[in-house]
């Protein structure tokens, strides 16, 4: 009955649906009776919202809410992973609000970045729920903090909003109003809010589609965060852009069991899902031969690593560990993209392996790309050799998206095969920071010097284009550069992670620290539970010290053992 309307979908969203609002209610009167979203909120029991059943929720949420005063305001989202969550966000876009996804505070720490995220957008409301609103009343983290206080906090669980669904009024919004607010993490700066209009939504949707080519009607499963930009966009609102489901699990149960991740894929017969780096390597770690065995991993054609530097190892190990189930290392897809631009912005089409390169460390040192040889498509060679490290491409831009390589410093565009910062321009680049004209100018109102070509999106990524794909190498601001040489920390993590049996896979970091005004680099790294003696500990602090001066001929300034966990 729904394959006729289906097959006219990609010119249906494009040209009649130019908000979210527009899509989800064409999705309610198409599809109404199907399930959008499945939470397993323990890894298996179901609870589920069809299509008609999500806008009814969300015009009864953006009623109460347009009742409220909230038009145009900024609205706090603190909501544990469940279908609250989805509700709360739509109910704010259907009361022409702006939503400003967050996740309860479990800390003083986590309270203090709430506090500065609710001061940079100037939220007047929260949505919520009682338990939510109970624990905080409690606990040290408490509603009693001015900021937190002066909020108008709304329980949806608790706020009667069945006849408010028949008071709604569709809100006065267009392609180019903003839909929400995505806080940036914050790690080396205040929260900044990127401000990401409808129309960027659309657009970064349509470049995902073309890129991962997913059928229509076919599920996605995911157990990334919903307050977070991965699971919110390319997951959450990428499934209804395509009306195929899409199941969630909370991230705690992945976290202890990171079997149920892939057992929804099996069960579901998923067509996508992905993760960070390290959950790849989390499953090969976690789960036994026995229980591998119970997948079937087939229908999985587009599994994405993105979020932080991508590893060629990690790639090659769960290809490996996993076939026997199914998957096939065609399947795996590094992506790059921000939030600045949406989300997603370069990846592998479906069909075609991952390309690796190994490439000569002292030509990156200089900012030069030199391939030491050029691998097979698809396959991973081991860098064994101190002169050279893997790097793996994250795939090529989409429809109007563009991505140049320009010198950070003089804004010229570089030459082939040269390092530079990451530009990217495109209609799924977002609007700039709420309420930071100076650092959305200098961000996302880049120009190249000597063509005046622009504007771009500065990212502060450094990488490279080779034969069309990009490849990441590291922060702008985190290279270590000594004695006028660049070293990138993941090289140098990598190096130790390979040196003592103590050392925990990517839990360490390298920095630099200013030692009488000489960059100096120091290591922070945990270690496995046994190693608790001094002299064992003293043996792990000798091994990085060689092993990071024999392949990169650094002297460390100090190396830091903290425990497992930290």
């Amino acid at each position: 009955m729904e394959d006729q309307p289906l097959k006219r979908l990609d010119y249906i969203v494009g040209s009649e649906c130019t908000t979210l609002v527009q899509l989800l209610r064409w999705r309610a009167s198409l599809q109404s009776d199907q399930k959008a979203y499945t939470f397993l909120s323990k890894g298996e029991e179901e609870l589920s919202l069809t299509y008609a059943e999500l806008d009814r929720q969300s015009r009864a949420i953006g009623a109460m809410l347009q009742r409220q005063g909230a038009i145009g305001e900024r609205v706090l989202l603190l909501y544990p992973a469940g279908l609250e969550y989805i509700a709360a966000f739509f109910g704010c876009l259907y009361a022409g609000a702006l939503a400003v996804p967050a996740y309860p505070p479990h800390s003083n720490r986590s309270l203090e970045r709430i506090e500065s995220i609710v001061a940079d957008a100037q939220a007047k409301f929260v949505l919520t729920t009682s338990q939510i609103i109970s624990k905080l009343s409690r606990g040290s983290a408490s509603l009693h903090v001015p900021d937190l206080q002066a909020l108008q906090w709304i329980a949806t669980d608790r706020e009667s909003t069945d006849k408010d669904e028949t008071r709604w009024q569709m809100p006065e919004v267009t392609g180019s109003t903003i839909a929400f607010l995505q806080y940036t993490s914050g790690s080396t700066a205040t929260p900044k809010g990127v401000m990401v209009s409808h129309s960027n939504l659309l657009s970064n949707h349509r470049m995902i589609q073309s890129t991962l080519g997913h059928p229509v009607g076919v599920p996605f499963v995911s157990w990334l965060p919903l307050f977070h930009d991965m699971g919110l966009i390319s997951k959450m609102l990428q499934a209804l852009y395509m009306g195929s489901p899409c199941i969630f699990l909370p991230p705690s149960v992945f976290m202890q069991s990171p079997f149920r991740w892939l057992k929804a894929i099996s069960l579901y017969q998923a067509y996508t899902s992905g993760a960070p780096n390290f959950a790849y390597d989390l499953c090969v770690e976690k789960i036994t031969p026995q229980l591998r065995d119970t997948l079937d991993l087939s229908s999985w054609k587009f599994a994405f690593c993105a979020a932080e530097p991508v590893r060629s190892q990690t790639l090659t190990r769960f290809a490996e560990y996993f076939a026997p189930c199914g998957f096939r290392v065609e399947a795996l897809k590094p992506v790059y993209g921000l939030a600045e631009a949406t989300v997603f912005a370069t990846g592998h089409r479906s069909g075609l392996p991952p390309v690796t390169h190994r490439l000569k460390k002292e030509a990156l040192e200089r900012n030069q790309v030199i391939l030491s040889d050029r691998a097979m498509t698809g396959q991973t060679a081991q860098a064994d050799e101190k002169s050279v490290t893997v790097c793996t491409s994250c795939g090529r831009t989409e429809l109007d998206a563009r991505v140049l390589i320009v010198d950070p410093e003089t804004g010229v565009q570089c030459s082939a095969e040269t390092i530079g910062e990451i530009w990217v321009a495109g209609s799924h680049v977002a609007q700039g920071y709420w309420n930071h004209p100076d650092e959305t100018e200098r961000t996302f109102r880049a120009y190249i010097k000597d063509t005046g070509e622009g504007p771009f999106l500065r990212t502060e990524d450094l990488g490279f284009l080779l034969d069309g794909d990009l490849f990441i190498t590291g922060r702008l601001k985190d290279v270590i550069i000594i004695q006028g040489r660049n070293h990138y920390p993941l090289d140098i993590e990598q190096t130790v992670e390979r040196c003592h049996m103590a050392v925990r896979s990517q839990c360490g970091a390298a920095f630099s620290v200013s030692i009488e005004g000489e960059e100096r680099v120091v290591l922070v790294q945990e270690i496995q539970r046994e190693y608790r003696q001094s002299e064992e500990r003293d043996q792990i602090c000798r091994a990085i010290r060689q092993a990071i001066a024999e392949e990169h001929d650094i002297a460390v300034h100090g190396v830091v053992l903290i425990r497992y966990g930290s």
